[in-house]
């Protein structure tokens, strides 16, 4: 940098140089210098969230009387245009920096204050409006960070995770009403097991997407308690007593999720409990993703040489040497999106750990990896849903095997016994014959019997079947 293109801006440190068009100040440029380390930055949700704590803390603060109405006013305006993204090329800090998020912190007081500033007529680094005394009063970064990441990740939750999640649930379960009267070979450890249909394979699909959508309901219960209030040790020094229910109110109108002060600062500083617990659910979430994506990719192998159960939609051409062949590529995006959940939870895991007597300090990069956690799984959960399964068909394979598959004689055991039914599976298998053909020569049964015993469709319901035999 040269004179020209800079200006000077202090802090409590001293002068610094800042290049002459950044809202920022020295802070800021002393931790651009200090953290030279990655391309990673906060997402424009955590800085969204941040802004929106400042701009409620000077409403706050004004009602309270603590502020200047005009700089509170100047101060909520500066915070709108960083919500909108307006000012996003200012917040320059990578996320491995200091463990507290000071820095960011810092960032976005200076870059509020030098705007509010030239809204008040001022130039920036006049420092009409303080980046200390006013954008952060009442605060510390360490009860505002925190309140940061369970802002923006209820937000993320909110906005994108359920929806992208609800949207999934609604097409598998459209899918199973589809394929209700579908009936197949069931599977368990990879061997043929009873009939099942693949209308219930698709509504046990659904109901994990079901089930994640409760699962994220309690995560966000405990990411709606937060920090805020509890300034640099918990104690609450120098924050008015009403400035954090003032402040979480705003929050609670302004992301329609309920935000209250934390009962118990001391844990909402020092530990990251309710982020680790958020981040535990979304791995959970990316698991049952899993199950889902390998099964589809799983039943649509082939399509000669596979299981070939269903044929997914063809989004692109899937080998560069052989022509026609078309690969479960979504499925596999959405695998790949589950192994960077997984190690997203593992940072978050040790994040967790980093909690030293008053204070956690690895708050940015729970935050980095939460987030990013929360993105992938809402577009790869919405992406799944709009490429691959609502474009599921059904083929005739799986209905095809049933006649022939040998746990057709699970439905013999009442009526002959489980060891009777098991040789005739076993000789069925031998010789490549059928449950029936063995069956109309082994078991004693006539044929009326057996075909009121050898009906696949109600082995996929519970019950004994018709006979009035026991066992099994």
């Amino acid at each position: 940098m040269t004179a020209t293109n800079t200006r000077i801006e202090r802090d409590s440190m001293g002068e610094m140089e800042v290049p002459e068009n950044a809202y920022y100040g020295a802070s800021t440029m002393r931790a651009v210098l200090n953290f030279p380390i990655s391309d990673l930055r906060f997402p424009r949700a955590f800085i969204r969230s941040l802004a929106l704590i400042k701009q409620a803390a000077a409403n706050t603060n004004v009602k309270l009387g603590l502020l200047d109405s005009a700089f509170g006013r100047a101060i909520d305006a500066a915070a709108q245009e960083v919500i909108d993204g307006d000012l996003d090329d200012h917040f320059v800090l990578d996320i491995f920096q200091t463990g507290s998020g000071t820095s960011t912190n810092t960032n976005a007081n200076e870059v509020i204050a030098n705007r509010a500033t030239e809204l008040l007529g001022g130039d920036r680094g006049d420092r009409l409006v303080h980046p200390n005394d006013h954008v952060n009063m009442c605060q510390s970064s360490n009860d505002v960070i925190p309140t940061a990441i369970h802002i923006a990740t209820l937000t993320a939750i909110k906005e994108d995770l359920v929806p992208a999640l609800r949207e999934l649930q609604a097409s598998l379960e459209a899918k199973a009403e589809e394929f209700w009267p579908i009936v197949k070979t069931g599977r368990t450890h990879l061997q043929d097991a009873t009939p099942v249909r693949l209308g219930q394979e698709f509504r046990g699909y659904a109901g994990q997407a079901e089930r994640s959508l409760r699962r994220l309901e309690h995560a966000a219960a405990e990411l709606s308690e937060v920090a805020l209030g509890g300034t640099a040790v918990g104690t609450g020094v120098n924050a008015h007593p009403e400035f954090a229910a003032g402040v979480c109110a705003i929050l609670s109108q302004k992301i329609g999720v309920e935000v209250r002060e934390t009962e118990n600062h001391f844990q909402a500083q020092n530990t990251l409990d309710s982020v680790v617990e958020a981040s535990a659910t979304l791995r959970t979430i990316a698991i049952s993703l899993n199950k889902i994506a390998n099964d589809i990719r799983w039943l649509g192998s082939g399509p000669r040489a596979g299981i070939g159960e269903i044929m997914l939609p063809e989004v692109q051409p899937g080998s560069s040497i052989m022509p026609g062949k078309v690969n479960p590529v979504i499925a596999e995006s959405v695998i790949q999106v589950v192994a960077q959940v997984i190690g997203n939870d593992a940072a978050v895991a040790v994040a967790g750990q980093g909690g030293y007597f008053e204070l956690n300090m690895m708050f940015p990069v729970a935050a980095y990896n939460i987030l990013q956690a929360t993105s992938l799984l809402a577009a790869s959960a919405r992406n799944f849903s709009r490429q691959c399964v609502t474009g599921l068909v059904a083929t005739t394979a799986g209905p095809d095997l049933v006649e022939r598959g040998l746990m057709l004689g699970t439905a013999l055991a009442p009526a002959i016994g489980y060891d009777k039914a098991a040789a005739i599976a076993k000789a069925a298998a031998a010789d490549g014959r059928t449950i029936r053909e063995v069956a109309r020569e082994q078991s004693g049964l006539s044929d009326e019997e057996l075909d009121v015993l050898l009906k696949p469709d109600e082995m996929t319901e519970p019950g004994l079947g018709k006979s009035a035999g026991g066992g099994g």
